[in-house]
């Protein structure tokens, strides 16, 4: 698929315009500048063509500050990918130093250019775009990106100069594996660390990446989505507004993916946290690959301390506590490619089916032998069991005389009697206990 690229000087409206194009809302859009750390890809279509997007940072130059220096970098990989390079101006601030700066760096890109004269939002203002033939550009758009004046003669322009016989391969049906956690727990250098590429931002500092962002990993006869989120954190520390959309951004990935990869920071052990998040994932009925990430880190590597954890891990998220759980170093790439692995069993394993005959035959002398308890003297007697087709995730169904007498506790002993019969590590199963059919 052809790719477009916005880039220019901070707050000139390049997220806006991305999230006009895009139709959506992906792109955190605010007053301060800096907001737009990581790419953004989103998908456009105009005129029967379809196209992807790439909202870049703010280009800054000369500056010590350590994202506008990764900004930087992040714009140049952008220019690079692009085929189409929207070079966004601000025509009520008129022709800034940076502006110049910008040009500069894209008339050596050796890319189609459009300059896009934004926030042009009365008649009047068009008159001041011709300050900007100064950049040696070409001609401006005149545009607002916020009422969407001029968008469709932007869009028109854009089709035109995009590589002939573009085709879309974005594919609905691929999994999509989200990478989660609280803030600096090594999402991003998991990430960067399977792309074998610097795809995201990576620093100290807590709450770096604050949007959601895809990557398409087609490696080694594997084909999904991977992808990276912005750090979640308590609710009471999330004082910025800026944070509080990330952390949105975070829980929708959650609500949208297959299968998460939940990092938990071994130099700093399960917090609660990390319990939130897993129950947010279990809410959501995702499936789940926990890793322990930064063990190069960690002194005792002996196998008495790896139980240890694994046990306090499964302690702490109970009663669910079929799921893998991996020790790993995203800067080392220790045991990344077995995380992945293993998500994807998780996710084949959700399509699993056991047929009515193989249930029945397990189950029910089992059942028989370890009845539910009476309730107020009544028994409950289960005849059948059965799994529901092409449901989310793995669906039984119990028909009992009495459903509505069969508690919770015994609903966990079925369920961990079926997990240990099947492998189900890492999915969640629905058990279902419904009136015996005359």
């Amino acid at each position: 698929m052809s790719i477009v690229a916005i880039v220019g000087r901070p707050n000139v409206g390049k997220s806006t315009l991305f999230n006009r194009l895009t139709e959506t809302r992906r792109a955190i859009v605010s007053d301060e500048a800096g907001t737009t750390r990581d790419r953004q890809y989103g998908k456009a279509e105009w005129g029967k063509k379809e196209f992807s997007i790439i909202d870049t940072g703010g280009v800054v130059a000369g500056s010590d500050d350590i994202f506008e220096g990764e900004i930087n970098k992040q714009v140049d990989i952008a220019i690079k990918e692009a085929d189409v390079i929207l070079f966004m101006v601000d025509v009520q601030d008129g022709v800034a130093d940076l502006d110049m700066d910008v040009a500069r760096l894209l008339r050596g890109s050796q890319k189609p250019v459009l300059l896009v004269a934004n926030k042009t939002d009365n008649n009047d203002l068009q008159y001041d775009s011709a300050e900007f033939y100064r950049l040696g550009i070409g001609d401006p758009i005149c545009i607002s990106s916020a009422s969407g004046f001029g968008t469709g003669d932007l869009l028109d322009e854009i089709v035109k100069l995009l590589p002939e016989d573009s085709e879309s391969d974005i594919d609905a049906s691929l999994p999509r594996i989200a990478i989660v956690g609280r803030p600096n727990a090594g999402k991003s250098s998991l990430l960067n660390a399977l792309m074998d590429e610097e795809r995201n931002i990576v620093t100290d500092i807590a709450g770096t990446t604050r949007d959601s962002i895809y990557t398409r990993y087609n490696k080694f006869g594997k084909d999904f989505y991977l992808v990276d989120t912005a750090g979640i954190r308590k609710k009471a520390k999330v004082t910025e507004d800026l944070e509080f959309y990330s952390v949105m951004r975070a829980i929708r990935t959650i609500e949208n993916s297959d299968v998460c990869i939940l990092m938990i920071d071994a130099t700093r052990g399960i917090e609660a946290q990390d319990q939130n998040i897993f129950s947010l994932i279990q809410k959501n009925k995702k499936g789940l690959v926990v890793c322990v990430n930064k063990w190069d880190l960690v002194e005792n590597k002996e196998q008495k301390a790896i139980t240890t954890f694994e046990r306090a891990i499964r302690e702490r998220f109970a009663p669910f506590t079929d799921f893998p759980i991996i020790f790993i170093s995203a800067v080392t790439k220790q045991r990344i490619f077995r995380a992945i692995d293993t998500a994807m069993q998780v996710y084949e394993s959700k399509k699993t089916h056991v047929g009515a005959g193989q249930l029945n035959e397990f189950l029910l002398p089992l059942i028989e032998n370890y009845p539910p308890p009476a309730i107020k003297g009544k028994y409950v007697k289960i005849k059948y069991v059965t799994q529901l087709p092409d449901t989310y995730v793995p669906t039984f169904i119990f028909f009992a005389n009495l459903p509505q007498y069969v508690k919770e506790p015994y609903r966990r002993f079925l369920e961990n009697k079926i997990r240990e019969q099947w492998n189900f590590s890492g999915v969640p199963i629905q058990l279902f206990f419904r009136a015996k059919s005359k």
